[in-house]
This record gives structure tokens, sequence and C-alpha cells, in this order.
């Protein structure tokens, strides 16, 4: 996952006060001017290198898989630090925002470094160490200066690093219907493991992640509670963000329904919502009876009891076929 690696964040504090404690050590082990060339260079050296590395430790938001940047999108929107005013960049355009910044501010002080490392070549100790000095003040200056982005990029990297292992890559099918239809269940059934559940910081219940093979291929078949099982306008815009994202996933839709209204909700309501489904998605949206030992009573593309283990893995192989998904192959060497 691309956000799993992530280090963690330094506080513009730590760092001043890291480079400067490290400089005072450099510069006792040395004499006269080479003291305070070695204090620059070395506070130089710790407060440039770690802003840089903040900055690239993030993969580059240009080549970011669409679910990706929407999803960090959906997920920094809801975080405090990236609260703007109405009309001003939020989400990921703030957070790139921030890594301009410490990018500057990286390289800020390279230019402060090597003004005042030429003023210390040709002058007497006192005269070098007021240099040194002013060039510290400056230098924590600038790394002040982007304390709030630190402090942003801090929080992204906490919010986005134990983001659950989806892999775009992969062929996916979502599971979607209202509560208490047997989405759960199918998942569980058609994975015979036990699922990987990651909580979002816009679902209530976590969506629910599992695996299977079919004829050498792993497929991801995902739940995602909260999200796909409530109509459209009562989902917030943060949840909102979060479906967008999901489409660049979803290979084909599962919607689920229940005709006997067991789950608790009127069979024209739960074909409602597959309608809105099926006008936000631009792939297959199947709408699969399940509880079929109960009732068949609604048009569907097939008919299933998960409970009574019946049709399970038609329905599955009907979704992979939804999929259509062909792996790339290299082609064939060509014979002379």
């Amino acid at each position: 996952m691309i956000f799993e690696g992530l280090p963690t964040t330094p506080r513009s504090e730590e760092l001043i006060d890291k480079a400067f404690s490290r400089a005072a050590r450099a510069g006792r082990a040395k004499e006269g001017l080479e003291a305070q060339q070695s204090m620059l260079q070395t506070s130089t050296n710790i407060l440039s290198d770690n802003l840089e590395n903040v900055v690239t430790s993030w993969p580059d938001f240009e080549t970011v898989d669409p679910f990706y940047y929407e999803l960090a999108d959906a997920v920094l929107a809801d975080l405090g630090e990236f609260q703007t005013e109405e009309g001003e960049p939020g989400g990921v355009d703030l957070l790139r925002k921030s890594l301009s910044q410490v990018t500057w501010a990286s390289r800020q002080i390279d230019e402060i470094s090597r003004e005042y490392h030429s003023k210390l070549r040709k002058t007497d100790v006192d005269t070098a160490r007021k240099h040194r000095k002013q060039a510290f003040a400056r230098i924590a200056d600038v790394t002040e200066s982007v304390a709030d982005d630190l402090r942003r990029i801090g929080a992204a990297r906490d919010a986005l690093k134990d983001l659950p292992d989806i892999r775009p890559d992969e062929p996916a099918i979502v599971v979607a219907g209202y509560p208490n239809v047997g989405k759960s269940s199918f998942v569980n059934a058609v994975t015979r493991a036990r699922n990987e559940i990651a909580e979002y910081p816009f679902t209530t219940r976590g969506v629910q992640i599992g695996h299977f093979e079919h004829d050498r291929i792993r497929y991801q078949i995902i739940d995602t509670p909260g999200l796909l099982d409530r109509p459209a306008e009562e989902r917030n815009e943060i949840e909102q963000m979060a479906v967008s994202a999901i489409e660049h996933l979803a290979g084909a839709i599962l919607f689920v329904v229940d005709a006997s209204e067991e789950c608790g909700y009127p069979l024209t309501a739960q074909l409602d919502l597959r309608d809105d489904v099926r006008e936000q998605f631009d792939v297959s949206v199947l709408t699969v009876c399940n509880k079929s030992d109960r009732s068949t009573d609604v048009e569907a593309d097939a008919y299933m009891s998960v409970s009574e283990d019946e049709n399970v893995d038609e329905v599955l192989d009907m979704a992979v076929e939804a999929v259509g998904f062909e792996p790339d192959v290299p082609p064939s060497r060509q014979r002379d």
C-alpha cells in the first residue's frame, strides 16, 4: 500500500533542537573558524535533509492511481487540520501545498548556508561567530515558518498509513445493497476465510475486504457498509468522495436484494437504491436476490441463498464474468 511506509513527520521544534544541539557538539570538536563552519554545516545538513526527506517519502500525487488519490482526498477532508475556508483548497490539494512549502524551506536553508559559508571564509573568529548566529536565526525562522505544514503532513501520514491494502491493479467486485440483505455473509462464504475489516474515517462499521482466486487470478471482493447501503442523498460530502474513489476500483457490482423484506427495507426502496448505483457507476451492476429460499418475488440476474448454500458459487462466477478481467501477458516470442 502506497502510504504504508510513510515515516513519522518531525515537528519544527524537534528539528531545530536536534540541529542546533548536534551543531554545538560539532563546534566543540574543532577550533576557530573551522568550528563556526562546522556548526553551520552540521545544522544545515540536518534541517535541509530532514525537511527534504519529509517530502520525498510521499508518493508523487501526479502519478498516484485515481483510486488512492480520491480515497486520500476523502480521508484528509475529514481531518481537522484540513478544514479550510469555503472555496479554499483542502484534502490532497492542501497536503500538496504543504509538501511544496516544506520543499521550499529545505532549499531556502541551503541558500542561507551557502550565503554564510562565503562570509565565514575570510574573517576573524568573533565576526564569524556573529555571522553563524545570524545564520542560525534565519534558518530557525525558515523552519518555524513551516511548522503548520509539518503538523498537517504528520496528521495526513497518521490518517493514511493504516488504510487497508486494496490494490487497484487487481480486479475487484464491490457488493452493495441495504443492510441485513446478506452482503457480509456472501463475502464470507465466497472467500472461505476470515476477511480483513478495515475502518475508514468516513464509515461506522469498516470496509470488509475478502479475496478469492478464479482461474489463478486473485480477485478482491469488497463490502462497503456506510457507503453503498443507503441513497446518495443520505451520504455526507466525505462519504460521497469515498464513493467516487470506489468508482475507480469496481470492475463489477453485485447489488444484493432481499425480496422477503426481512431485512427491514421495502423492496421498492432497495430497487431504487440499485438504480442510483447504476447511474453512478459505469460498470455492470448485477441484481442478486438473496434469501431465495424465502422469496424470489423480484426480477434479478441471479437468485441465491447464502444460508442454505444455494447458487453462491454460480453468483460468484457471474460476477467474475462481468468483470471480464484479462491479465497483461507478455507477447509470445516470435519465431524466425
